[in-house]
């Protein structure tokens, strides 16, 4: 059985140095620096000034969408729709299909629309996703490829945009897609990370089954399941936790993903008050993408086949209405996002058990949008301090790719509100730094003995950073289930 002595590493945030066994794929010894006499066959990695912590662990992750847009035009900085059709035209165009990603339509003074792309991309199918995923604005050559064409505007939303969206991307060659995701997951080990949740819209479980047939991929995945596969996972016996055969230990079933309501970017997301500027008539409050009676129907039938719910809700109707649905049918499970919450519902979380799956980097790039679309709320958005106070578990993420795959980009955020020279946005929801790294690990605040060996070791002392530092963190050694995945020293 291989072993890896980790020796002089401070022990956590301000820990004791220590030396830090791994047989197996468990830590099997701590002991003062230097007491550990390795026997012949260790790996003995020695450091000078380095920090051991839990594994970094991304809880909220879309793989199929996070590589493609990868691969995509960014189109980020556009002003306008006009701007956005631009920077396609002079990009890179895809062989069958263009991709565009990064949009932020909520603070455009007009409204994206198909004849923008006709007219500076011609005969060309173009896909654009908003920034947070929730909209989809496609050429008519692209509307085309899916049948669409007589649509009038060409803008997708909510559940439209998800199923055509993957329409679209079920056009590429799976082999090639594959060969993507083994290309950008084998980065993953240098910046920290040991597993991850996916919530692509996808046959997940059957996808990273595949993947694993040439070796065990170099991290940690729960591969989520969405309304779409729920009949199949329940009758294949699929439970939240379970290995997936022929994965080499490394894939679980993860949890059951459902979208109750839609997003603040889209101006959907399902809120008490109105939206002082509504994206369409009837939509003042957002949208309840899944209602109430059916959320509690779903959620209980998932629950009773052991998939634990993950329920999407950003807004504070639909964290409201989620957690109703958590107190009826009785089951632990995730909300991710948690976006906009009232004040009576935060306790609510740690009272129901259900953890809140945030993504940091969120309250720094939609402060914006925030302000001018929740004004008058937002010292409850994102409001991660409130939530810790409450008692509630809180799991970091990135909702890849709406904000950058890096868990030191999301406690960087989560620590600091700011990702510009702008103060920081409500500093009153800092969380410690502590908190930010326990979260990061999903819920993993120490290394102790008996543990599975998911480490990293960060160079230096995090407690010393500021936030351009912890945003770049040094990775020195990553460490999956006992191997060594990562190593710059």
């Amino acid at each position: 059985m291989s072993s890896i002595l980790l020796s002089n590493v401070r022990l956590g945030l301000g820990g004791p140095r220590s030396d830090v066994l791994v047989t197996g794929d468990r830590v099997a010894a701590i002991g003062a620096a230097g007491s550990n006499t390795p026997e012949g066959g260790t790996d003995v990695i020695r450091f000078d000034d380095a920090t051991l912590v839990p594994g970094f662990v991304d809880s909220h992750v879309h793989v199929e969408q996070w590589v493609r847009n990868l691969r995509s035009i960014d189109l980020g900085a556009a002003k306008s729709p006009r701007e956005a059709a631009m920077l396609v035209r002079d990009g890179k165009r895809g062989a069958h299909l263009t991709w565009g990603q990064g949009i932020v339509p909520a603070l455009w003074e007009q409204a994206p629309h198909k004849h923008f792309l006709d007219e500076l991309v011609g005969d060309v199918p173009v896909a654009v996703s908003s920034i947070d995923l929730h909209t989809t604005w496609l050429s008519s050559a692209a509307l085309d490829l899916v049948g669409m064409r007589d649509h009038p505007t060409g803008v997708l939303r909510e559940t439209e945009s998800i199923e055509t969206k993957a329409r679209l991307a079920a056009m590429m060659p799976v082999e090639e897609l594959d060969a993507w995701i083994e290309e950008s997951v084998a980065t993953l080990p240098s910046l920290g990370v040991t597993g991850l949740t996916d919530l692509a819209y996808a046959d997940n479980v059957e996808a990273w089954q595949r993947r694993s047939r040439g070796g065990a991929v170099p991290i940690r995945v729960r591969a989520g399941i969405w309304t779409a596969w729920l009949d199949a996972a329940i009758a294949a016996g699929h439970r939240s936790g379970r290995i997936v055969p022929g994965t080499h230990g490394r894939v679980q079933v993860g949890p059951y993903k459902i979208v109750s309501d839609g997003s603040l970017n889209t101006r959907t997301a399902w809120c008490v008050d109105p939206y002082p500027h509504p994206a369409e008539a009837g939509d003042a409050c957002g949208l309840s993408l899944v209602p109430p009676g059916q959320l509690v129907e779903l959620m209980g039938k998932a629950w009773a086949a052991g998939l634990e719910p993950a329920v999407h809700a950003i807004g504070d109707r639909a964290n409201h209405e989620v957690l109703d649905a958590f107190a009826r049918v009785g089951c632990a499970g995730r909300i991710e996002h948690a976006q906009l919450v009232s004040e009576r519902d935060m306790p609510r979380f740690a009272e129901l058990g259900v953890i809140a799956s945030v993504q940091p980097q969120h309250a720094v790039t939609d402060r914006d949008v925030a302000d001018r679309h929740w004004s008058g709320r937002t010292d409850r958005a994102y409001a991660y301090r409130s939530l810790h106070a409450a008692a509630a578990r809180l799991e970091l993420g990135s909702d890849a790719p709406v904000s950058p795959l890096d868990p030191r980009v999301a406690i960087a955020d989560a620590v600091f509100r700011t990702g510009d020279d702008r103060p920081a946005w409500h500093p009153e929801q800092i969380i410690p730094l502590e908190v930010a790294f326990a979260a990061a690990g999903a819920g993993r605040r120490t290394v102790a003995v008996g543990e599975p060996a998911d480490l990293v070791v960060i160079g230096g002392d995090p407690r010393e950073y500021d936030r351009d530092a912890l945003r770049t963190m040094p990775v020195l050694t990553t460490i999956v289930s006992g191997t060594l995945t990562h190593r710059a020293v």
